[in-house]
């Protein structure tokens, strides 16, 4: 199997990182690749969007037509994940300020997001997120806390149609999951826990 990380902008090495800790512990071979081309994404069963600044990732995604092939592979039955300003990329709409700084949205997933609804770089934080991942295959579903990461996160201010919230914050959504598509406001990559990986890589058809 072979997934990769959008690797033009963001948190790219603590992702690839943590994907093979997650197939190790899974006992799974998968090849995880920095996604910098186009021609990188052939035979790709899964894509993670990570967090960064949503304007320069979204821009570089266009420019090195990544856009595509993202779509083909969740049309394809792929699995696609975002996180912080991934999610934003994800989103089917933002507030005004993803309109201004001219987001390039991906609309994958049916939710409405607030970009750095949650404050700056010193509101950053920590905190235990809710999760209640449902089973998939060989996963067996899990419920629990995990330590969430909030750096500049976003904040999913409307949830519709065919998204299911699978991760709260006192509850308030901070992941859902429409289909195969993944979206966390915080960051699951700078954490020693691999379960979110972990869920990812089980959803890979």
């Amino acid at each position: 199997m072979k997934v990769g990380v959008v690797g033009l902008q963001g948190d790219v090495e603590e992702h690839v990182q943590q994907l093979r800790r997650a197939a190790e512990e899974l006992g799974i071979t998968v090849k995880v690749v920095w996604i910098r081309e186009r021609d990188e994404m052939k035979d790709m069963w899964g894509v993670v969007i990570p967090g960064g600044e949503s304007t320069t990732i979204s821009r570089l995604i266009d420019k090195f037509g990544l856009r595509e092939e993202i779509i083909r592979i969740r049309e394809e039955g792929g699995v696609i994940m975002g996180t912080c300003a991934g999610t934003i990329i994800l989103a089917v709409e933002g507030d005004e300020s993803v309109v201004e700084k001219g987001v390039s949205l991906l609309k994958m997933v049916n939710i409405k997001v607030d970009r750095n609804a949650f404050g700056r770089q010193r509101e950053s934080f920590e905190a235990p997120v809710h999760l209640d991942l449902p089973p998939t295959g060989a996963f067996k579903g899990w419920r629990g806390e995990f330590p969430g990461v909030f750096i500049r996160a976003p904040r999913i201010t409307d949830v519709g149609e065919g998204v299911d919230v699978v991760g709260d914050l006192n509850g308030e959504p901070v992941m859902v999951k429409q289909g195969n598509v993944l979206a966390l406001t915080f960051h699951p990559e700078l954490t020693d826990d691999t379960l979110i990986h972990k869920y990812f890589l089980t959803l890979l058809p």
